[in-house]
């Protein structure tokens, strides 16, 4: 395992993992919570694991060992695995409040006393008040931080109901509303990229940006989640939690400084800068065969699929239109941002001569777990006469000395919440926002186009976008080390 420092920031924790047995904390919160404390990212570290199966201490140890051994993306061994889940402690929700707050002072008195605690729920959204108020029975409030996932409501009022009835128990600085796009490093490489480098930052504005576009399609389909995407859709589900959040590390303005304060106030300053969704800039798909799937309505007007435009009310991008697409069971998996730049005013090459053939120079992120970077460019053909080809500058994250060291996103968040770091989270003020511009989408949502299985979606997206073009499948293939 790769060693990292130990910060010195972070209180000891009694991490409460609600939803201990789910796919979730199997998958990641688990392994997540055994790197970092097998790496030494954090001081000492105790899990209490809680749900509604009722099964031993025993058998959640066990049941968390096979999660590590099988989900983590590390090598390993058994023994460091045992070191780890030797520590955990398990506590069924039926055992009621005061079992549970006897099993967090238990695993705080063995790290000294006057650890803090993080809540993670991974529960449903419509479990999460109970749990909420189970902690506030058991005085599980105070020197406390929750972690909540998504979605945070369906609306604009049942956000504000949620966030209320939140408020009751915690205070908003105590709140992390969890979206794992941004716990992943390439996220924050924009934040490096944008606000580090001189050569940027001045042509990052509507004089010299045509369009933006934020492509995140999905090979997958339901995986049995009909219960939860019949009532969600693809908008809720991924564009508001997710495209919307990396729109605002592309569009904000320099904060002040780089912490947790300023960064969101400009993030929510994008927020409050955006248009009123217009439904007719919105193309909303449904895979053919959707209807089909166990636990779906059979005439379900849910879209697997949305593609939409929308703009940004302020100085610097006034008239640049972001494009944003995301669906289910699409042609290839991928979290792209393509920046397109303005062509020049007056070509003075002679016909055929290539320039304009390829679309206009485009800088691009890939926010795949290895973060990746292209800008491409026109540039002269080797040989007699003027040929120009398209051609690109690139880098992998995969190529950096300390690539090794890279936190997978639920690492890096659960981190961030126990330094109280609320940088990648999002605040109530935000996330109300977000359900404001997009009350018009939802009051008036364009009918489902039906598209093929493991296509790019309707075909009306063309016309959405028109008279630029998307940018998948990616144009330029990226360079293999293979080819170095």
């Amino acid at each position: 395992m790769d060693h990292l420092e130990q910060s010195d920031d972070v209180d000891p924790h009694v991490v409460v993992l609600f939803g201990a047995m789910g796919d979730l904390a199997k998958r990641k919160l688990l392994p997540g919570l055994f790197h970092l404390s097998m790496s030494k990212l954090t001081p000492a570290i105790r899990v209490v694991g809680t749900s509604l199966d009722e099964i031993s201490t025993d058998d959640f140890r066990a049941a968390a060992k096979k999660a590590c051994l099988e989900f983590s993306s590390r090598s390993l061994t058994s023994e460091a695995v045992d070191e780890f889940v030797d520590s955990l402690t398990y506590v069924s929700q039926g055992d009621g409040p005061a079992a549970l707050a006897e099993a967090v002072n238990t695993a705080s008195d063995t790290i000294g006393g006057s650890a803090r605690v993080l809540h993670y729920l991974s529960v449903p959204p419509k479990a999460a008040m109970a749990v909420l108020e189970m902690l506030s029975e058991a005085g599980l409030v105070e020197r406390s931080r929750v972690i909540m996932e998504k979605p945070f409501g369906t609306d604009l009022a049942s956000a504000k109901k949620l966030n209320a009835s939140i408020h009751r128990w915690f205070a908003e600085e105590q709140i992390f509303r969890i979206d794992h796009f941004l716990g992943k490093e390439s996220a924050q490489n924009i934040l490096a990229f944008r606000f580090a480098n001189g050569l940027f930052e001045p042509i990052w504005n509507r004089n010299f940006i045509n369009y933006i576009q934020i492509d995140v399609p999905e090979k997958l389909s339901l995986e049995g989640r009909a219960g939860f995407y019949e009532s969600t859709g693809a908008f809720r589900d991924m564009v508001v939690t997710h495209l919307f959040q990396i729109l605002a590390f592309v569009a904000m303005e320099p904060p002040t400084e780089l912490a947790p304060g300023p960064i969101s106030e400009e993030k929510n300053k994008v927020f409050r800068s955006m248009k009123p969704l217009d439904p007719h800039d919105v193309v909303r798909g449904q895979y053919i065969g959707y209807r089909d799937e166990p636990g779906v309505a059979p005439e379900s007007e849910t879209e697997t699929f949305i593609a939409l435009e929308c703009g940004i009310d302020n100085w610097r991008w006034a008239g640049v239109p972001f494009y944003l697409r995301t669906g289910k069971c699409l042609a290839e998996g991928q979290r792209i941002i393509s920046i397109g730049f303005r062509e020049p005013p007056k070509s003075m090459f002679p016909q055929g001569s290539g320039v304009g053939q390829h679309g206009p120079d485009h800088l691009t992120f890939d926010l795949a777990d290895v973060f990746k970077v292209s800008l491409s460019f026109y540039g002269k053909r080797p040989g007699p006469g003027m040929k120009l080809d398209k051609l690109s500058l690139q880098f992998g994250m995969g190529e950096h000395e300390h690539a090794g060291l890279v936190l997978e996103a639920y690492e890096r968040l659960i981190l961030d919440a126990m330094k109280g770091d609320r940088t990648l989270y999002t605040t109530a003020e935000g996330i109300e926002r977000l359900w404001e511009v997009s009350a018009p989408l939802l009051a008036d949502p364009p009918p489902v186009r039906s598209y093929s299985p493991w296509s790019w979606g309707p075909n009306a997206i063309h016309q959405l976008i028109a008279p630029h073009a998307w940018r998948l499948p990616f144009e330029r293939s990226w360079r293999s080390k293979d080819k170095d």
